[in-house]
């Protein structure tokens, strides 16, 4: 028999095999608007349940531009959100495309093991505070790309 393998017979013997785990469904999750009382900045909370997760697994999050994805037609004006934890299917949600505030306190996730809940929040930038653009230059504005501060909160 060429090239013929047997199939692994639990998810545990697919991922040993090199291959991704057979997904279970989307996970519970609850998003929470808000707004600061003193800077006036929106904010979201992200809070994603993965009560099956494997011990020692922990999710992940990425932001996604709306011209990487497939299932929409691209629009300028969002971005996505993308959560990820073994065995669940990733998850999206489509925020505005809005700078977010990495600053001190304004950007965290955290991986509660215990409950298995993954939680991120984050504030978009006051509009009053991102620079414009010279005068007379083409195109949209320009603004920095800082690398995506996302440690785990202990």
């Amino acid at each position: 028999q060429l090239g013929l393998a047997a199939k692994p017979n639990t998810a545990k013997a697919a991922l040993a095999a090199g291959r991704s785990s057979i997904k279970i469904g989307r996970p519970g999750y609850k998003v929470t608007k808000s707004r600061d009382a003193a800077t006036k900045q929106r904010s979201l909370l992200f809070e994603v349940d993965y009560p099956e997760a494997e011990e020692g697994v922990q999710p992940r999050h990425r932001f996604m531009s709306a011209y990487e994805q497939r299932v929409e037609a691209p629009d300028k004006n969002y971005q996505y959100l993308l959560f990820a934890c073994e065995p669940y299917e990733t998850v999206a949600f489509k925020i505005p495309n809005h700078p977010i505030d990495k600053g001190e306190g304004r950007f965290f996730t955290n991986w509660d093991a215990e409950s298995k809940k993954f939680s991120t929040q984050l504030y978009f930038q006051d509009p009053s505070t991102i620079k414009a653009a010279p005068q007379g230059s083409a195109g949209a504005p320009k603004r920095a790309v800082s690398a995506l501060n996302a440690g785990v909160l202990a």
